[in-house]
């Protein structure tokens, strides 16, 4: 039996949630999510995008597949 970790959603910013619901909106459309898809869909800076990157792969949120993202076990319901 596979057992999923589970993560505190509020330990996340309010930056973070939105590159989540950035990243999850590219994964419906295609599969995944590249950096620069996220950067335009976020309007945010390609720093800040790459810094929640970086907390929601840590938090095991997204998953690093190459250059691009997928989403890892959530517990919690995405609007996008």
């Amino acid at each position: 039996m596979m057992m999923i970790e589970r993560h505190d959603v509020q330990a996340l910013s309010d930056i973070d949630i939105y590159v989540y619901e950035a990243v999850a909106s590219k994964v419906v459309e295609s599969g995944s999510a590249g950096l620069d898809g996220l950067v335009r869909a976020s309007g945010l800076s390609e720093d800040d995008v790459r810094r929640s990157i970086a907390v929601l792969i840590e938090q095991g949120y997204v998953v690093p597949r190459g250059d691009r993202y997928g989403l890892g076990p959530h517990t919690f319901e995405v609007e996008y």
